[in-house]
């Protein structure tokens, strides 16, 4: 049996935060923003941290490609010991969490929204 994932969403990256209702939220921080995050449109954000059943994993990242907003490019992920989700508006990444290759697909996406790389950082995590 696979084990729940754990992640992070940034709650402003989300157009609609209804489906937060659907996730267990076991943590819940705002962090000041910087120069460094380039999110100049923020002066903090809420980090969530989030688990998700296993079995609901593939359908949260579905529903959460199309919640985040579209003004802003952003992602979400969450991870298991066996797969990692790293969930871009409109497009999902479910990476075999050994796959280095797969890790650099989502980050060469990443890069190509203008999401700093070292905010890209999935395979360290």
């Amino acid at each position: 049996m696979s084990t729940n994932f754990i992640g992070t969403i940034i709650e402003e990256s989300l157009a609609s935060k209804d489906i937060l209702e659907k996730i267990k939220i076991t943590g819940k921080k705002a962090e000041k923003v910087t120069v460094k995050h380039k999110t100049p449109w923020l002066e903090k954000w809420t980090v969530l941290k989030v688990e998700i059943g296993a079995d609901k994993a593939a359908k949260i990242a579905e529903e959460l490609s199309k919640r985040l907003e579209s003004a802003h490019n952003w992602y979400a992920d969450f991870k298991n010991d066996d797969f990692h989700f790293i969930v871009f508006r409109n497009k999902i990444f479910r990476i075999t969490r050994a796959s280095k290759e797969q890790y650099a697909q989502a980050q060469k996406y990443g890069v190509s929204l203008g999401i700093p790389e070292y905010q890209l950082d999935f395979g360290k995590k």
